[in-house]
């Protein structure tokens, strides 16, 4: 889509999230969302950076509220954008041809400590089995990576050097096992939906990518979509 489009969608579901309240996006909020059109941010990473603020407003507000406008999202959603650029290992060079490289390396880690990031992963493997979006072939799996988290979660926080490396690997290893099982549940015509979705949001770096470089951005988008729909969260720590 277009710069106006995307204003227009991203007003559209400021809209929803005001619970049917009307808060144009002109004058600054259309430079500023303009900016996030420009930047490369798509619209589901800016939709998921509005939900990020909603949630905390919700909970921070008494049940009378104000409508929210776009301005007060904007730190959200860049979080939320550069959170997705580690995941799909894009840097800014991939939008202005400079040299590429996987921001995962590059890019300060800014997220939960590891003893939270294990918490929060036993969380959503017991949710998404409640849930019942996981068949009984991910049962055996779900169990021992659960033991295996619970195990080491009361040590992460004293883990160092070696020690800390080799549980962090582990964590890596434990996650690809995971989507390969995840991946085993799609038919060809899911795999090419989601294949298709991926390269949706990676329109706006495609064209200053190497092939090489897009088909690596273009898998893990896919898998990050793929554990959208199952609910599953990503075990290794980035």
């Amino acid at each position: 889509m277009d710069t106006s489009e995307f204003c227009r969608a991203i007003e559209a579901y400021l809209c929803r999230k005001n619970d049917g309240h009307l808060v144009r996006v002109v004058g600054p909020s259309f430079d500023l969302v303009s900016g996030w059109a420009a930047q490369g941010i798509p619209l589901k990473v800016a939709c998921a950076g509005i939900d990020r603020h909603f949630e905390r407003y919700y909970r921070d507000r008494r049940p009378r509220r104000r409508p929210v406008r776009i301005d007060f999202c904007d730190a959200d959603v860049r979080d939320a954008f550069d959170e997705w650029r580690r995941a799909v290992l894009l840097t800014a060079g991939d939008r202005d041809g400079s040299p590429e490289a996987p921001a995962v390396e590059t890019a300060a880690r800014s997220g939960p400590s590891l003893p939270t990031h294990l918490e929060r992963v036993l969380l959503r493997l017991t949710a998404a089995r409640a849930g019942g979006s996981l068949g009984s072939a991910f049962d055996d799996l779900i169990d021992r990576v659960a033991h295996d988290l619970d195990a080491v979660r009361a040590a992460a926080g004293g883990l160092r050097g070696k020690s800390r490396r080799a549980l962090i690997a582990q964590l890596a290893l434990l996650d690809e096992e995971l989507l390969q099982m995840a991946r085993l549940q799609l038919d060809e015509l899911e795999r090419t939906a989601l294949v298709r979705e991926a390269e949706l949001e990676l329109t706006a770096y495609r064209e200053h990518m190497a092939p090489e470089a897009f088909a690596r951005s273009r898998e893990a988008v896919a898998d990050r979509l793929l554990r959208e729909r199952l609910g599953l969260p990503t075990i290794a720590y980035v």
